[in-house]
């Protein structure tokens, strides 16, 4: 068995000043009674995305969740401990990492308040000092971005992680940074993915980024994932925020794979006695392939399954045509299933309306009210435009 990464709420925590759900591990042996002297290396995890081994030299009774002072280069750092007991040693074999030959720091003591309250203090900084350090290195003229600084513990040292797409002289950066800050400077480059998982944000499915809530290993994405699943290749769908292939692109490519595995290619043509069809398009798990009298035009279209196109490619082989594509081999069209409102058939509004009777009288009651302001409203014209007229007798003397 072997320790799971699994996503987590993406909450703060209290000794994170960023997102760290997706670097949590669930200790499935927490409840069972730990035999002693196991192992005294402990998983303390910093800021974000780094975490690290420690020996716990000094038998301190540590447990999950504990804030703990390190041994770093130069001075200490402070982070939380998020593993302890057998599980951290599967951690580092899942991590490639050899316990005999690892070169483990030493854990120094459990955090005091004083220790804390400058930890706060030095990340309460890192912000600012980003934007200084960009406005710094666009001063210098470099073609790099810097997109995060972590402060250590004890705020001797700073670790800036940035993204250029060449090699980057930024040892004139260093000095400047140095003279700045006060503090040591550590330069770390990280890629365009790395980037986008530590800063996150709303992908187009609607959900948080993955590689911001739950990946840790990214693999590598390339066109032919979406050229086997079928998907137009449009670099604007296709890229994510970071600029990259989506990493979700890989995530249903192994299904689609085993579904082509006796597919014909897509490169053969179909030879019939009246023209040459080619292939149009695919329809990997209805197992439907549709071909185009036109190589370049949709004209003709001939929907066949894939054992009818594999029939034809076999007698093609052998220096025989069909007769026609649409009677012989046509595949027959797979009707969609209709979805019906089986749970209520009347308008959703049927609990809301009375009987009929009463609907019936309410009309006619309306019916009542409008003749009679109609009726009233032309008897008060009627009366207003009426004038006396004057008759031949009744003239003005």
């Amino acid at each position: 068995m072997d320790a799971e990464t699994i996503p987590q709420d993406n909450s703060k925590c209290s000794t994170c000043s960023s997102r760290c759900g997706k670097l949590e591990v669930f200790d499935w042996l927490s409840d069972l009674p730990q035999p002693g002297g196991v192992t005294d290396v402990v998983e303390v995890q910093f800021k974000n995305t780094r975490k690290g081994f420690y020996r716990n030299s000094n038998q301190l009774k540590l447990k999950r969740g504990d804030v703990v002072a390190v041994e770093a280069s130069p001075g200490h750092d402070i982070g939380e401990v998020t593993l302890t007991g057998e599980l951290v040693l599967l951690q580092m074999k899942k991590n490639n990492l050899n316990p005999s030959s690892y070169e483990f720091k030493r854990v120094y003591r459990k955090a005091k308040p004083v220790d804390v309250d400058k930890w706060e203090e030095a990340k309460a900084l890192e912000h600012e000092t980003m934007l200084e350090s960009r406005r710094i290195a666009d001063r210098l003229n470099l073609n790099m971005k810097i997109g995060d600084v972590e402060y250590q513990g004890d705020r001797t040292k700073a670790i800036f992680y940035y993204i250029a797409d060449e090699r980057v002289d930024f040892r004139e950066l260093i000095k400047v940074l140095a003279d700045r800050f006060k503090v040591r400077i550590e330069m770390r480059q990280i890629g365009a993915r790395q980037e986008a998982g530590r800063i996150g944000g709303i992908g187009p499915c609607g959900r948080e980024l993955c590689c911001s809530t739950w990946i840790t290993n990214f693999v590598s994405v390339t066109t032919n994932a979406a050229r086997y699943q079928e998907i137009s290749l449009n670099p604007q769908k296709l890229a994510g925020q970071c600029g990259k292939l989506k990493c979700c692109l890989n995530y249903e490519l192994d299904a689609y794979i085993d579904a082509q595995k006796d597919f014909p290619s897509t490169d053969i043509p179909l030879e019939a006695d009246e023209e040459t069809y080619y292939h149009f398009k695919t329809d990997i798990f209805k197992r439907l392939m549709w071909f185009s009298s036109g190589r370049d035009s949709a004209g003709n279209v001939v929907m066949l399954t894939v054992d009818k196109v594999k029939e034809i490619v076999e007698l093609n082989k052998r220096g025989k045509k069909v007769a026609k594509l649409t009677s012989e081999f046509s595949a027959s069209v797979v009707k969609e299933i209709d979805y019906t409102n089986v749970v209520g058939e009347d308008s959703i509004t049927r609990f809301d309306e009375k009987s009929k009777r009463s609907n019936k009288r309410r009309k006619n009651k309306r019916r009542k009210n409008t003749n009679k302001s109609n009726n009233g409203s032309n008897t008060g014209r009627n009366r207003k435009n009426d004038k006396p007229s004057n008759s031949s007798g009744n003239k003005k003397r």
